[in-house]
């Protein structure tokens, strides 16, 4: 056995070792409503995730699609919503050159 791995040995040895004492439990804090508000659930089987994605039924899909620095930061800097800002303008154009109705 190498140094590496007979150092890994004892390391988890001590480790090992280690006895978790009532009084460890008063240092890990209490955790809140506002903890279990934004937590992702598990119902019946199913994980539940909540505030990321989109929506079931979505029209969206995700894509790579390389765009110029200058056009990201011009969306931007016009706040939120950019992407959808940029989406509607995307839309706008397919539509006024006859590749959208």
């Amino acid at each position: 056995m190498n140094a590496k791995k007979s150092g890994l040995h004892s390391a988890l040895a001590k480790v090992d070792s280690q006895r978790i004492k009532k009084t460890d439990y008063d240092e890990i804090p209490e955790l809140g409503d506002e903890f279990f508000q934004g937590a992702d659930e598990d119902r019946a089987g199913e994980l539940v995730r909540r505030g990321r994605g989109r929506p079931t039924g979505s029209n969206k899909a995700q894509m790579n699609l390389r765009i110029d620095l200058d056009v990201i930061e011009a969306y931007k800097a016009q706040g939120e919503g950019w992407q959808t800002r940029m989406n509607d303008a995307l839309r706008d154009w397919a539509k006024s050159h006859g590749m959208m109705r």
